[in-house]
């Protein structure tokens, strides 16, 4: 199968793309649908996980499995190339685990509103990378659990597919780089958009 990356989307290697599990898949379309459906599932499981703590790496990686295990052999499992983004894979675990820490800490303490604590650590966790793909779904999925957690409504993400090329998706690209220069107030506002 040949992928048709949107701009700025993680390449999958030939080992990882090897991890396909669905082989009737020949289209990046097909491909889309195949795992909407497993992430729609997977929605409604993190949202009933009441009582486990989302700041967590058996969460987190938890969460990714359940977004892909009916696609990719390897759901849920920490990369292990380097991508066009993310930390050095030999890193992923202790970046992870700094991010995780240091949310709690600033949740326990009430250093940011719920919305900007949820973005923040969106953020982080897209810039880590920690999965051969789906990192954008799963991070936003994950900040999603995150505000609610904190009392707050989920994020609307710009209120369409960020699959795409498209208006939507270079808005949300733009925040992001935005957010790597430390100015955080695009990407607030998309996730509110």
């Amino acid at each position: 199968m040949d992928f048709a990356y949107a701009p700025g989307a993680t390449p999958i290697d030939p080992d990882e793309a090897a991890g396909l599990l669905p082989r009737h898949i020949t289209t990046q379309a097909e491909l889309n649908t195949w795992e909407e459906a497993n992430i729609v599932k997977a929605d409604g499981w993190a949202f009933r996980q009441r009582r486990r703590e989302p700041l967590e790496e058996g969460f987190v990686r938890d969460l990714h499995r359940m977004m892909f295990d009916k696609t990719w052999r390897w759901a849920g499992t920490f990369r292990s190339s380097n991508k066009n983004i993310g930390v050095d894979s030999h890193q992923v675990s202790m970046r992870l685990r700094e991010l995780l820490d240091n949310t709690r800490y600033q949740r326990d303490h009430q250093a940011f509103p719920a919305d900007e604590l949820a973005v923040r650590f969106h953020h982080r966790l897209v810039w880590i990378h920690a999965f051969p793909n789906g990192n954008g779904r799963h991070a936003r999925l994950m900040a999603d659990v995150l505000v609610t957690r904190l009392g707050g409504e989920r994020f609307t993400w710009g209120q369409a597919s960020l699959l795409v090329a498209g208006d939507v998706r270079a808005r949300y690209l733009q925040a992001l780089r935005a957010a790597d220069q430390g100015m955080l107030e695009l990407l607030i506002q998309f996730a509110r958009s």
